[in-house]
């Protein structure tokens, strides 16, 4: 069986961002193992970056056609989940993300151990506290035996507590429950709920999403949404990657504090204003609702035109 861990990139028409997460894993991990399953991009960009990276790692385009709001994502994540179910361990991310540490031995058997140790664990998430999770969606910790990891209080959210897009896994768990992979992260974190103990986090996590990331799915952009990412000034933003003495530093930091992004991450060139936000619509009511009327008019108005045809 394979003792490494093997990581499942999840890309959409985001090629710069792809690039720099595929270079943060090779900067962060010794010959690392890498699929990427493309939803079918089509920017140029996007498909240049991809033509490279099949020189060194596979890249895969499973096909779905769907009009979620996600695209194939999930398809995608389930398709993952039973190509590579002989690996021992398996790590979700996305082209907005990266890795921002060296990953030793170490941690790889860090995981293996929480999992092994706790039969109805699957879940294990790599990523550091959303600041505004603090506010917004307390993330009261929950002490675990093993003391490299800690769990969320269930205060009802919606995920975050039993799941995320992000995580790291065992195929075999997974499989031998009887998961499969459905088509959004609330209606997954009901079935994790339901199957399992809740999603174990990292005290020393390796990864995160980029803050202020422009929304991409689509072929057109709301009037709110364009609003909204100006407002916030959306862009690239990749963090700097720490080196093996800093992340040594943060690993043994004093006070067991919640691994919040904004307190430990920094940007390069220059950061985004604080606190971050990963959906340019959270933090602006205003153009969430423009947003969300204008999205309910284009349905309107497409199902009169579909039934005026008729």
């Amino acid at each position: 069986m394979d003792t490494e861990l093997t990581f499942c990139i999840f890309s959409f028409n985001r090629g710069k961002f792809l690039e720099n997460c595929i270079s943060s894993i090779d900067a962060s991990v010794a010959a690392p193992r890498i699929y990427i399953f493309d939803d079918d991009s089509t920017d140029h960009e996007t498909v240049n970056v991809l033509d490279n990276l099949r020189e060194k790692y596979e890249v895969l385009r499973p096909q779905k056609k769907s009009g979620h709001k996600h695209g194939g994502l999930y398809h995608n994540m389930q398709c993952a989940l039973e190509l590579l179910q002989e690996c021992e361990l398996i790590c979700f991310l996305q082209d907005d993300t990266q890795v921002v540490r060296p990953i030793l031995g170490s941690d790889i058997d860090a995981i293996r151990d929480v999992i092994r140790d706790n039969p109805t664990l699957a879940f294990v998430h790599p990523c550091f506290v959303r600041g505004g999770d603090e506010h917004k969606r307390p993330c009261y910790p929950k002490p675990m035996k093993d003391e490299k990891f800690f769990m969320r209080n269930d205060l009802g959210q919606s995920a975050g507590v039993y799941y995320s897009d992000l995580v790291v896994f065992s195929p075999r768990r997974l499989l031998e429950s009887g998961w499969h992979f459905v088509d959004s992260e609330p209606a997954n974190e009901r079935q994790a709920r339901e199957l399992f103990l809740g999603m174990a986090y990292m005290w020393s996590p390796f990864a995160m999403w980029l803050p202020e990331v422009p929304a991409y799915r689509g072929k057109s952009k709301t009037l709110g949404l364009r609003l909204a990412e100006r407002t916030r000034h959306c862009g690239f933003y990749p963090y700097k990657l720490w080196s093996q003495t800093e992340a040594d530093r943060f690993a043994n930091r004093s006070e067991r504090s919640l691994p919040v992004a904004e307190e430990f991450l920094s940007c390069s060139p220059e950061p985004p204003f604080k606190p971050w936000t990963y959906n340019p619509l959270s933090s602006h009511k205003l153009y969430k609702m423009l947003n969300s009327l204008e999205l309910a008019i284009a349905r309107s108005m497409q199902y009169l035109r579909k039934n005026l045809r008729l």
